[in-house]
């Protein structure tokens, strides 16, 4: 059975957050929130602290992040932030093969709202390249990756409410590859069915995803928060590839929440 162990650290301390590291056979750490200010606050705090640890350390700093809606505040926020963004490096964890300026576009939102203001000077590196499709893509978005001087120092996830994350999505048939620990970085994804944005991609795999120093995990609201218990049971991966990150040990993941 896994032991909870409960301690306040770094900015969660600050705020008399409760922070529950699980020790057992899966690292997870849950930073608990009381609501989404709170939560945003800290979580842009903690991305800022370890990319400006990371170029002190090892001048430079690598971070993947999440497109879709949900982290648009964060970027905008964290964009906000006095780094020394010139040695950081953005890259995706996951992209549509879509025209960098079509409006389902991860690169183009990220651009926006991330890659502005005093973070207008990071280097971005989108997963999309020339190629037609995904899938001869694929070797040029993976030396692309190898290329970098892995592992990342942050992976920022989402999650979807059927338990995707990524551009993993259930029963996709790329999981047997995508999910493999000894892996490619990335995948091509053939077109998820609606209500998910209707476009071929190329995700991060588990392997990809777990070269990093750390991976967060940000959740707001009860209907997340119902997916997340759900994924936190028995059951199969394919059923929610959040679980696969969940229940991996190679790298802690770290779950903020709030309501």
């Amino acid at each position: 059975m896994c032991q909870a162990v409960r301690r306040a650290t770094g900015s969660a301390a600050a705020q008399g957050v409760q922070l529950t590291v699980v020790d057992g056979p899966y690292a997870i750490a849950d930073r608990h929130f009381a609501d989404a200010d709170g939560l945003l606050a800290a979580l842009v705090d903690d991305i800022a602290g370890q990319l400006r640890r990371a170029v002190s350390e090892r001048g430079t700093a690598l971070m993947a992040v999440s497109g879709g809606s949900s982290p648009k505040r964060l970027f905008e926020h964290l964009a906000q932030v006095e780094l020394p963004w010139s040695q950081v490096t953005v890259t995706q964890v996951d992209e549509r093969w879509l025209p960098v300026d079509h409006p389902d576009s991860n690169a183009r939102l990220i651009r926006k709202h991330l890659l502005r203001d005093a973070a207008a000077a990071a280097h971005f590196l989108p997963l999309k390249n020339a190629a037609d499709t995904p899938e001869s893509g694929q070797a040029a978005c993976e030396a692309q990756l190898r290329a970098l001087a892995l592992p990342f120092d942050l992976v920022l996830l989402g999650m979807g409410e059927d338990g995707h994350t990524a551009s993993l999505f259930p029963h996709a048939p790329e999981l047997d590859l995508a999910l493999r620990n000894d892996g490619p970085l990335c995948a091509a994804v053939q077109a998820p069915r609606p209500p998910q944005a209707p476009h071929p991609r190329m995700s991060l795999t588990l392997a990809g995803l777990t070269a990093s120093r750390r991976i967060l995990l940000p959740l707001q609201g009860d209907a997340k928060l119902a997916v997340l218990r759900e994924a936190q049971q028995a059951g199969a991966l394919e059923d929610m590839p959040i679980r696969a990150l969940l229940r991996q040990a190679r790298v802690p993941l770290e779950i903020w929440t709030s309501p």
